[in-house]
């Protein structure tokens, strides 16, 4: 009887280790009241279904927290098809009436995924002209933001439709809305773009829909990743681009390949899916949140979020 106790004394032990380093992964949202501070979600617009309303609630939260000036929406903003036009009752269920907290009525910057092309890509843009917070001029564009209101010191973000991008897009589900798109115009925009030199331009980032490099094991090397890492790669190379964004997979990631660019996948605002590892994974989780990005002039702040507040990894970039 006394071994016996010994032992389940000794298990009990173990499991309050085991417990106190799950803890020691997580850890407070660090604020920085002097950045340019903002969210990074995607794969998101599912009328409230799934984790979409929990996760939308606790980005309310974070953003309260350190003041974000902006979220950005990675891709597929509506499912299962997009969205018809500019009236789509979808903009209401899924956006105006999920992400409700005053910390998010602020500008929102999206770009379009895969299922956006179901439909009418055009009606999102067109939503911009309805919609006070709903920020996109047309399916690619960019903007410049000051840091901490500072204008010698910006962040460029390019946001690019990578749809076009992709040859398998141009038969099938998504032809109508794809076929007519100029990928070399793109290209050629996104180098000019890109070749910003001016001293304010501290950071310089992408934000496209489908990742370049991904974990996830079924997209790995799928047709879209090739296609977009074909297509993209030599271009964020050649303007030392400092992190892509991306969503299309349901996960969290951080990869760190050769070269200067990192990348981020966001793409669990609403729901996920299993996860693998590469050697170049710094994250590879299977869970809902979003990110959280604060840059100053030479750092780059990068936090995950889950749905339940608690900050599973941070990191940060420095010039």
């Amino acid at each position: 009887m006394k071994s016996t106790n010994i032992f389940k004394n000794f298990c009990f032990i173990c499991l309050l280790f085991i417990c106190s380093l799950a803890d020691a992964q997580t850890s407070e949202l660090d604020s920085h009241p002097n950045a340019l501070n903002f969210l990074v979600m995607g794969d998101w617009g599912r009328n409230g279904a799934d984790h979409q309303k929990p996760v939308a609630a606790q980005m309310g939260k974070v953003a309260t927290k350190i003041k974000s000036e902006f979220v950005i929406a990675t891709g597929d903003n509506f499912y299962p098809s997009g969205v018809i036009s500019e009236f789509d009752p979808l903009f209401k269920y899924s956006f105006e009436d999920i992400y409700t907290d005053f910390s998010l009525q602020w500008d929102w910057y999206p770009v379009l995924g895969n299922h956006d092309y179901k439909s009418n890509p055009d009606a999102q843009v067109a939503y911009s002209k309805i919609s006070r917070r709903w920020k996109m001029p047309a399916r690619y564009y960019s903007k410049t933001f000051s840091i901490n209101g500072d204008a010698n010191q910006q962040v460029l973000i390019a946001f690019i439709d990578t749809n076009p991008l992709i040859p398998e897009f141009y038969k099938g589900e998504y032809s109508k809305a794809v076929i007519g798109q100029d990928s070399t115009a793109q290209k050629e925009w996104l180098n000019k773009t890109l070749s910003n030199n001016s001293p304010s331009i501290k950071w310089k980032i992408v934000v496209g829909h489908h990742p370049l490099y991904t974990a996830t094991e079924k997209r790995r090397e799928s047709y879209d990743t090739r296609a977009t890492r074909n297509s993209l790669k030599s271009v964020l190379d050649k303007h030392q681009v400092d992190a892509y964004l991306c969503g299309h997979d349901h996960d969290l990631q951080h990869l760190k390949p050769e070269g200067k660019t990192h990348y981020f996948v966001s793409g669990s605002a609403s729901e996920k899916t299993p996860i693998g590892t590469l050697p170049i994974s710094k994250l590879a989780l299977s869970d809902y949140g979003f990110m959280v990005f604060s840059a100053t002039a030479n750092k780059l702040y990068v936090q995950v979020v889950t749905e339940d507040g608690k900050v599973v990894y941070n990191t940060e970039l420095s010039k």
